[in-house]
């Protein structure tokens, strides 16, 4: 008789508590992952390294995100995507943001993991001859990451700096990384704006490679600008970021968390950590690529409001649809969320 009760208690007892354990277990599982889909405008480029080290780190994962990075060919296909809804955030140039605004698009930005832009504009190895400056570059055929992507908008903007009608040399899309390097060394482009570590193994295999314009420290970047530049940065749709600002809050703390991790190990460790596709076969290009790079990326994750200044001033110079609009910079970017993990982890903003 004991025996049998003890079979019916145990029968009630799971009968009544599993939905509950059941309950208590989604709600758990659901409160720790919420899952983004992030946009990379070019993975491979050292310009979005944070966003793909914070994944690499397993920062996204502490901070109860379940994050999946979609590696696209530019900028401007990143921004498609999360315009588009495919996909929540773009990992991609402050730019745009800037530029969208023009166009009544609210875009905003709400961590900066670049100080500087790191584009530079390079002649085609077999051109060197026939190009020395910029305005040899009209009627010359000229590589990008992708047509609207930040790449576009630097050559536009320094071929209008130099008298130049911002139209006046042919765009071809030829991404960041092999492809852009390929189509340089074939003579397929006249000339590009690429990034590192595509430039320094270019310059690997050709030591003259004549640069025309560099932003990848900040002298240079004043020299081009007047000024710091904000380049990479995590952004979306301001309906998005309202409605998620738990999301919001957790990324942002995922790529400080990795800034600072960038800034206490060497590029020796960074290197070890990216994924192998990413560094190729040749690891000591990689890693002086590496080396001039990391003093480019933020220490804070904070937005420079003279920064945002600058861009606004170089889109105003090379668009008119810019300058008539009246962009209230305010609403392009927001230190809020990098400002809340300041609070709780008493981080120092530098």
């Amino acid at each position: 008789m004991r025996a049998i009760f003890g079979r019916l208690a145990r029968a009630f007892l799971t009968s009544f508590l599993t939905p509950f354990l059941a309950l208590a277990l989604t709600s758990g599982f659901a409160a720790a992952q919420s899952k983004i889909t992030v946009a990379v405008g070019g993975g491979a480029c050292l310009c979005y390294l944070p966003t793909v080290l914070a994944k690499q780190l397993g920062e996204f994962d502490k901070a109860g995100l379940e994050v999946e990075l979609v590696d696209l060919k530019g900028g401007s296909d990143a921004l498609k995507a999360v315009l588009g809804g495919s996909a929540d955030v773009v990992s991609g140039y402050f730019d745009h943001c800037v530029n969208l605004a023009a166009k009544k698009q609210e875009l905003q930005s709400f961590v900066v993991y670049d100080r500087y832009p790191g584009l530079v504009l390079v002649v085609s190895p077999s051109h060197n001859g026939e190009i020395k400056s910029i305005k040899d570059l009209a009627g010359k055929k000229v590589g990008v990451s992708a047509p609207g992507s930040s790449t576009d908008f630097f050559l536009k903007y320094l071929l209008k700096k130099n008298g130049l009608d911002p139209t006046s040399a042919a765009v071809i899309g030829v991404g960041l990384g092999a492809t852009a390097v390929a189509a340089m060394e074939q003579g397929q482009i006249d000339a590009a704006v690429m990034l590192d570590p595509s430039v320094t193994v270019l310059q690997g295999s050709h030591p003259d490679l004549r640069i025309l314009s560099d932003t990848r420290t900040q002298k240079d970047t004043m020299e081009v600008f007047g000024g710091e530049y904000p380049g990479g940065a995590l952004y979306s749709t301001t309906a998005w970021i309202a409605s998620h600002e738990k999301d919001v809050q957790a990324l942002t703390t995922a790529i400080v968390n990795t800034l600072a991790w960038i800034h206490s190990h060497s590029a020796e460790d960074v290197m070890a950590k990216m994924p192998p596709e990413m560094v190729g076969k040749n690891k000591e290009l990689y890693l002086a690529a590496l080396k001039n790079t990391i003093p480019l990326y933020s220490e804070t994750g904070l937005m420079d409001p003279k920064g945002a200044a600058a861009v606004l001033a170089v889109f105003s110079e090379s668009s008119p649809e810019v300058a008539k609009a009246n962009v209230d910079l305010s609403k392009t970017y927001t230190n809020k969320f990098v400002e809340q993990v300041k609070k709780t982890t008493g981080m120092n903003a530098k």
